[in-house]
């Protein structure tokens, strides 16, 4: 018999291909080992989303190159690389987040971070859109009613800004507060874009308007809660303290729990 065994090895040599440049970071950002990003469009200008196999890593302004995967791995410890775009499934699940929708599902990957600020972030996340709550209503919610600055810390320390809508949270009274997302400036406009007013917010504060409550309900709400900004001028009661209106008679509406962090808000 004849020996092909060499001619085989040389037909199949001849097969090799050799593998893309973009698979081995596409395989390693599949194991989570390295990050890939790319730009999209939002209310405040392109940002820069970073993700991998596990899920989105990180939301950012967007800077320069360097600049921007310097500052991407000072954040996570890994290496980021350019994609030319977002999977369309996550770019379209982004937009329905961004549009409002808490139901549809993103994957977020927060490793490294303590399991406090990811109990901040996930409360956070049940805030509706074109609405706001106080520090002190995330602490409460979350059973720890005296962590109201720590609060703020996490928050500022979202890496997802925009996915989880740290925007939504402000100071207990009722001031904006900051923005880790390009600064206060930003955050007046995502809530614009959400349909609120936080200039004609911040003066309703300031003259004592830090609950609202309807006169035939005899429900009080916070004031942006849906149900109170359905509460016709006639109708509105204002209070300043959360107590206040439990001694004229109200009750605290189900769906924004103004009971929660009531004492931090008055």
């Amino acid at each position: 018999m004849t020996d092909d065994t060499g001619s085989i090895e040389d037909a199949l040599s001849g097969l090799a291909v050799a593998a893309p440049a973009s698979l081995a970071p596409a395989v390693l950002a599949e194991l989570g080992l390295i990050d890939r990003y790319a730009t999209i469009d939002s209310v405040v200008g392109p940002l820069i989303v970073a993700w991998n196999g596990l899920g989105v890593s990180v939301v950012d302004v967007a800077v320069d190159k360097p600049g921007l995967e310097a500052r991407h791995r000072a954040l996570t410890g890994r290496r980021a690389e350019r994609a030319d775009r977002l999977p369309s499934d996550l770019a379209a699940a982004i937009a329905r987040r961004l549009d409002g929708d808490r139901r549809v599902r993103i994957d977020l990957d927060l490793r490294g971070r303590s399991g406090f600020e990811q109990d901040v972030w996930r409360k956070t996340l049940e805030i509706p859109h074109g609405e706001v709550r106080p520090y002190g209503w995330v602490a409460a919610e979350i059973g720890r009613p005296r962590a109201v600055r720590a609060v703020g810390t996490a928050l500022g320390h979202n890496p997802v800004p925009l996915i989880v809508p740290c925007h939504r949270v402000v100071r207990s009274d009722g001031t904006l507060g900051q923005y880790s997302l390009g600064g206060p400036g930003n955050k007046r406009s995502i809530l614009r874009s959400e349909g609120l007013d936080p200039d004609g917010m911040e003066a309703a504060a300031a003259r004592g308007l830090r609950f609202v409550g309807s006169d035939t309900t005899r429900v009080v709400c916070l004031p942006t809660c849906r149900h109170a900004r359905r509460i016709t001028a006639p109708h509105q009661v204002g209070f300043r303290r959360f107590e206040q209106a439990l001694r004229a008679g109200y009750r605290a509406c189900h769906v924004c729990r103004p009971d929660s962090g009531a004492a931090a808000a008055a």
